[in-house]
């Protein structure tokens, strides 16, 4: 094919010229913002968005993994605590926010798992609006019972609960929470008939509890195990088919109660993936710290430290288990 040569100052030339630099500019703009974005990254604060009330096992996690990253990244890491509308008021900010890798979720599994099936609809989508980075701990959730209960295990529970059908209250944080699906659960796999009474948080349900106002109910490790350590509370078991190595004395509830409850680390969409990276080995590097496993286990949970890929790929399973026990429960929110 023959080449066709325009002259200097023809217009054809010119608009040949203009496409080829159009063409080579739209394809380094990717890479140059990807180059950009790291190589002045971070430029200012750091903000973790934590979707739920300070105090919560997830506020003292992000607010302990931010303190050991600001030496790392040069830049102060704020928690930043945006409840509502049981974590979907913070999590819809960070879907929403812009992409640069200065702000950041770090959410309880059940705002992130459950939600998207108690909810009619919800202003997330949990796949197409994040970059899953990694799993920071896991916390077992526990059922605990006043000690003026007569039930000093599992099987005693239930046989109490079906010699007073319709009898038994547990408490919950709320209607869809995890430790309401958990009661749920429990109906449905040993056929007993408990009443469900739900409160505005897990720490006002374990506080009836402790009271007698209310026999029982399931909080995470965090939250109840100060109560069971000081003699308010009494353990029968912990969500799970093996013990947790918080705690090994105590029983599993077995699989059919197995729950995993995570706390993770996500990205906005879109976010460069040097960034993401970046974040990730910094983080798993302060979740490795002696340190650090010490204070997790002193609040009740495990690091994890999970690579993006595996945390990404478990994600779709869970949203779909989640689906079916909330739809078997029958709980809903509009």
């Amino acid at each position: 094919m023959k080449n066709t040569i325009y002259p200097i100052n023809s217009p054809r030339r010119q608009i040949a010229i203009a496409a080829l630099a159009l063409l080579a500019g739209a394809t380094a703009m990717p890479q140059a913002f990807a180059q950009t974005a790291t190589g002045n990254w971070p430029a200012k604060p750091i903000t973790f968005v934590v979707p739920q009330a300070p105090g919560g096992a997830n506020d003292v996690i992000a607010r302990a993994v931010a303190q050991g990253l600001e030496s790392t990244l040069g830049q102060p890491v704020i928690v930043d605590n945006r409840p509502g509308a049981n974590g979907n008021l913070g999590t819809s900010q960070v879907a929403r926010s812009t992409p640069d890798g200065h702000t950041w979720l770090v959410t309880a599994q059940s705002a992130y798992t459950i939600n998207p099936a108690l909810y009619s609809s919800i202003p997330f989508d949990p796949i197409k609006d994040f970059t899953p980075v990694m799993q920071l701990a896991v916390a077992p959730y526990l059922l605990v019972v006043n000690p003026k209960f007569p039930a000093k295990n599992l099987d005693e529970l239930v046989a109490y609960a079906k010699a007073h059908p319709g009898k038994v209250e547990f408490a919950s944080a709320g209607n869809g929470t995890l430790n309401h699906l958990l009661g749920e659960m429990l109906k449905t796999q040993k056929r007993v008939d408990l009443l469900h009474v739900p409160y505005k948080g897990a720490s006002a349900a374990a506080t009836d509890v402790v009271a007698g106002q209310l026999p029982m109910t399931f909080g995470s490790f965090p939250g109840v195990m100060p109560f069971v350590a000081s003699g308010k509370l009494r353990v029968l078991g912990v969500a799970a088919d093996k013990p947790t190595s918080l705690a090994p004395e105590i029983p599993p509830l077995g699989k059919d109660l197995a729950v995993t409850s995570w706390y993770g680390l996500f990205a906005p969409a879109g976010t460069p993936a040097p960034i993401v990276n970046k974040v990730h080995d910094a983080v798993a590097k302060v979740l490795a710290t002696p340190a650090m496993q010490e204070r997790l286990k002193a609040l009740g949970a495990e690091p994890v430290a999970s690579d993006p890929a595996s945390f990404k790929a478990s994600l779709p399973a869970e949203l779909a288990y989640w689906k079916k026990v909330v739809k078997d429960s029958g709980a809903h929110i509009d």
